[in-house]
Parts: C-alpha cells; structure tokens; sequence
C-alpha cells in the first residue's frame, strides 16, 4: 500500500498586525485541508514581521508562551480539520528568556512539542542574537498523523550536523520555515536543501516568506518548495515575489527505495569523527 501524503506551505507577506496574520494563516490552513492536506508548516515567526531587521526591545511584544494562546487557537482548528501543523512562533519561557521556536501539533488537536531554533546568527539584516537565546531542547522528532516530523529553522540549515542528528532521530520529513533575503541566499537555497535531503534520506519542505517590509531592505524571496530525497523538487517552486500555498503529494515509500539503495546510515563512521566536536 503506497502511503503518499499530501503536505502544504505557506509563504507570504506581512499584513501589518498579528491578528490579521494569524487570520490569514487560518484560512489559508482551511484552504490546504480543502485540498485534502494532512500537514501543513508556516514561515518563520509566522505571525509577525521579520523584526529582526533592526534592534528593538518593543518587539519582545511578539513572544508568548508555548504552547500558550496562538497554539491553542491552532490546535482547535488542527483538530477541527484533522491536519498536523507546524507553528513557528516566537517564544517567551520567562520574562527576558526567549527562543525562535515551532510547535507541532497532531491531526487530533494534541500539542506534541516544540523545537527551539539551535544557530542564531548576528549580521546585518539579521540581528537575531539581540531576540532569541540559542536552542537547547535538542532535535526533537514528533510521531504525528503523518509520520515522524521534525523541525530545523532558517539559519539551521547552513549547519549539517543537525539535519544528520534529525535523520538519526528518524524523521522522515523536516520543515524549514526561514526568512532569507534576496541575493548570494537565493543560490544556496537551491543547493543546501536539496543537498541535505539526500545525505540524510528524507523529504525537507522549506519553507520562505515573501516581500520588503518597512523594518528594513530584506527582500524575502518566496520559492518555497518540497524536495525528495533523491534530491528532486516535488513539483515547481513557489513564487519568487507573490504569497502562495503550495500543496504536493510526498511517497513515503520512496525513504525505503534510497536507503535500500545508499546506506548512509550504515556506513557512517562516528569513531571517526570525534576531532569534529572539540571547540
């Protein structure tokens, strides 16, 4: 029995306030499960602008609790339309501690847990070590309605060793909601992606806002897309400037068909590595 799941992203523009986005994200969840989708995944920080444009302390406003109220909004609408979803959110712990972070909650309407974003770079642009403490849950992989899910976020993905500790943990598909801005980005966001989907044998969905906002010239590219783990994209990208919910069919089988065919796995060597995880 083939298990094919339909899966969906969502990229697009900030509507100017948090409750119009998070409105936004709800009907564009009604329009995937319209469409017969089982899983959904939003863009970094989803309900927000990118703040982390400029150095501000008013945007700590944007973290909450999680789970807190925003998840608990989506795990009704998860639950009404039987779909997995994965939230990313900015993250309040404790006043002064926070965390780039994505929920997950399953086609039932459970919260399963959360991933905190591990890399948090400091350029211009892209301030975010002014925002967010360094992840430290590790590399969480949920048993969902769909199969096992797992989470790496924006910056993350320049960082291999977590795609690999993801891969071990057994995810058979990790999201990657990012903010990445036009320029030497958009080459590598057609590379490393597809790269890391074939050494670690899973389907990834990244996932890329769209548009400049008025916090400062980041041109957020969009093209979304799902890649195999064969390293092919499913299907065309997204759009390169407009919002879009892209929906594709993602066969599971095919994660027995390369890991018959390549034993990454199998033949790693971490007596080898040892050198690599010295500072």
């Amino acid at each position: 029995m083939s298990r094919v799941i339909r899966a969906a992203l969502v990229q697009t523009t900030w509507t100017g306030d948090k409750e119009s986005m998070i409105k936004a994200h709800e009907e564009y969840a009604r329009q995937a499960a319209a469409q017969g989708a089982k899983v959904i995944c939003f863009q970094e920080l989803f309900y927000g602008p990118y703040f982390c444009q400029v150095q501000d302390a008013r945007y700590y406003s944007y973290a909450e609790s999680i789970p807190g109220p925003t998840t608990e909004r989506f795990q009704a609408l998860a639950r009404e339309l039987g779909m997995v979803m994965v939230l990313p959110m900015y993250e309040q712990e404790q006043p002064g501690v926070l965390y780039n972070t994505a929920a997950v909650v399953d086609a039932d309407g459970s919260y399963l847990g959360k991933y905190r974003k591990t890399h948090i770079p400091q350029v211009k642009g892209f301030w975010e070590k002014f925002y967010f403490r360094p992840g430290n849950l590790g590399y969480p992989v949920f048993d969902t309605a769909v199969g096992k899910v797992g989470v790496y976020i924006c910056y993350d993905r320049h960082f291999p060793e977590g795609w690999r500790a993801l891969g071990l943990n057994g995810a058979q598909i990790v999201f990657n909601p990012s903010a990445t801005s036009r320029g030497l980005s958009s080459y590598l966001w057609q590379l490393e992606q597809p790269a890391s989907a074939v050494a670690n044998e899973y389907f990834i969905g990244a996932i890329n806002r769209v548009g400049i906002e008025d916090l400062g010239d980041d041109d957020f590219y969009g093209t979304s897309y799902f890649v195999d783990p064969e390293g092919a994209f499913v299907g065309d990208t997204a759009d390169a400037h407009q919002p879009e919910l892209l929906v594709r069919d993602l066969d599971l089988d095919l994660l027995d068909t390369v890991r018959d065919r390549w034993q990454f796995y199998r033949d790693r060597r971490p007596d080898a590595y040892g050198p690599l995880t010295q500072a």
